[in-house]
């Protein structure tokens, strides 16, 4: 049975996390709207999603530009008149030891991971507001729990997104939903952008016991599925295998 059809915007759409939960909710029957910087891997995801029968379209983003995410939110609306979630998802993790001092990365890191949450929320929620309701869904980490060497300043801006999403939470007044789910190790591209050529090395060992990324789908699948007066706020999804 298909859940009630929703209107859901997802950042960081073109892999990973953000692609899997595209072909899960749409298999669900909701209709989406993705957005992401690498538009030729959107638009052969949305023909995927056209063509298996469900409904999808998408712009190009980056949750680095307020104006951009502005955009893509008010682009979503505009297509299928209302938003009603949107899944945070983009992110970034080049990981290394604080004395490596690459502060271009954590720079970036912050850019995404945070102001990039802050960027969605700004953007949709005058949006769920004004239609009466939504939902936020806030991907973030088994590193808002925890740290570990090399990750500091990533767990950093993962606490960060936790601690945003409870306060989102707590400021609502029952009309916005607010999820928090957080990963253990999954199967995506993120590792690839870590520089440090030891951090490399030691997450390819962190990392042999990996989740699909359609186990985290499956997650924010079951929490947007959930009646309006339920908020399932947080989320935490690891291997079984893993200590992590």
């Amino acid at each position: 049975m298909r859940n009630e059809a929703k209107v859901v915007a997802i950042t960081g759409a073109s892999s990973g996390i953000g692609e899997a939960t595209a072909r899960r909710l749409a298999a669900d029957g909701h209709r989406l709207f993705l957005g992401a910087r690498r538009t030729d891997r959107l638009d052969a995801l949305g023909r995927e999603i056209d063509e298996a029968g469900g409904t999808a379209a998408f712009r190009r983003l980056d949750v680095t530009d307020a104006a951009d995410v502005r955009a893509f939110v008010a682009a979503a609306r505009d297509r299928y008149g209302r938003v009603d979630v949107l899944v945070n998802n983009a992110g970034v993790m080049p990981l290394s030891p604080l004395d490596a001092l690459k502060v271009d990365e954590w720079d970036r890191m912050i850019d995404v991971n945070v102001r990039g949450v802050l960027h969605g929320i700004a953007a949709a929620l005058p949006v769920m507001r004004a239609q009466g309701g939504g939902h936020f869904v806030n991907v973030a980490s088994v590193g808002a729990y925890e740290v570990s060497p090399t990750a500091a300043v990533y767990c950093a801006t993962k606490y960060a997104v936790r601690a945003i999403s409870e306060g989102l939470r707590q400021e609502s007044d029952g009309t916005v939903r607010v999820t928090l789910v957080s990963p253990g190790v999954t199967e995506s591209e993120l590792a690839e952008g870590i520089s440090d050529p030891a951090a490399r090395e030691a997450m390819k060992a962190y990392r042999a016991v990996a989740l699909p990324a359609s186990a985290i789908a499956g997650a924010i699948a079951y929490a947007v599925a959930q009646p309006a007066e339920v908020d399932v706020n947080e989320i935490v999804v690891r291997p079984a295998a893993s200590a992590q």
